[in-house]
């Protein structure tokens, strides 16, 4: 019970609201009272209505012994009270009927609006899970590819570099021999200059004796033709090795172009490929509800070997 609240205060203000011709309810008791617990007054209530009619029989004894005509009028109000009760609770209980049946009506809309959205729900996550097994496959296939041309990528960048290092051998053996032809060139003409220094002192000497000198020029002079000889058969074997060193290292860098188109082509294809897990990826956080230091690309690295091969 709360604190102030007890029966006879539920039933002093029931029968004042009865004197005032109004139907005791609970809210009038409450509003009446001005406090109380709804619980409280309603149990406190029915006990009012239990106690009615004994207080209200014409046969109580406050009126027994009453004269006839108020016996009479007793019974009348009694059987009004009991008419007026009897339709107050009927009255009451079709509006708590009322009540219920309008509450029951909500209750089922809210329920048929709920399964509506719990539906929706169902099928928003059934196409989520959906598209993210299919985001998945997709991304499981695209980094299997990605591996594969990375691999592809690497192969090649170990072919251009092996391509390179010959190139560079070639360059190395062609350098080489072209310093030993211009050695060559230059022993064969100190030797032609010293042998025509020779010649000179040779015939400046046959003055004096000219038969001798005939004799010894014919020698200095077929040993020149023969220091030349050698020296043109000499030059040409140099120049024929360094006809194909310059062969070989066109070979070497036609090669190496060659190796760099393939390359800059499986780059491209990389770099394409490289966004395509992020994006898919954002696409299933999207479905769903709704980078570290960043690495040298594979151009990037074939950019840089090129340089450095070039200096």
């Amino acid at each position: 019970m709360a604190r102030g609240i007890t029966e006879l205060d539920v039933h002093g203000a029931a029968d004042a609201l009865v004197a005032k011709g109004e139907r005791p309810t609970v809210e009038r008791v409450r509003a009446h009272l001005g406090t109380g617990s709804p619980n409280t007054v309603t149990r406190l209530l029915e006990t009012w209505w239990q106690s009615l009619g004994s207080r209200l029989h014409p046969e109580s004894p406050g009126v027994k012994d009453a004269p006839a005509v108020v016996g009479k009028l007793a019974g009348q109000w009694w059987a009004l009270a009991l008419e007026h009760a009897r339709e107050a609770v009927l009255a009451e209980f079709s509006e708590v009927r009322e009540d219920l049946a309008l509450k029951q009506e909500e209750l089922l809309i809210r329920s048929k609006a709920l399964a509506g959205e719990m539906s929706a729900v169902l099928a928003r996550s059934e196409a989520a899970v959906a598209a993210e097994r299919l985001a998945c496959a997709r991304a499981t296939e695209l980094q299997r590819l990605v591996d594969q041309l990375q691999l592809q990528a690497a192969e090649l960048a170990e072919q251009r570099n092996a391509a390179i290092q010959r190139l560079e051998q070639v360059e190395d053996s062609r350098q080489a021999l072209y310093n030993r032809l211009q050695e060559t060139e230059k022993s064969a003409r100190s030797e032609r200059e010293s042998l025509a220094a020779h010649v000179r002192s040779v015939e400046n000497r046959a003055l004096g004796d000219l038969d001798r000198a005939r004799q010894e020029s014919k020698v200095l002079q077929a040993q020149l033709a023969s220091a030349l000889k050698r020296h043109a058969s000499i030059e040409a074997e140099m120049r024929g090795s360094l006809e194909k060193a310059h062969s070989a290292t066109a070979a070497a860098l036609q090669m190496v172009d060659n190796q760099r188109g393939r390359s800059a082509a499986l780059e491209e294809q990389l770099a394409k490929l490289q966004n395509l897990p992020a994006d898919l990826e954002a696409a299933l956080r999207r479905s769903q509800v709704t980078s570290g230091p960043r690495k040298t690309s594979p151009k990037q690295r074939a950019k840089k070997s090129s340089s450095k091969a070039k200096n």
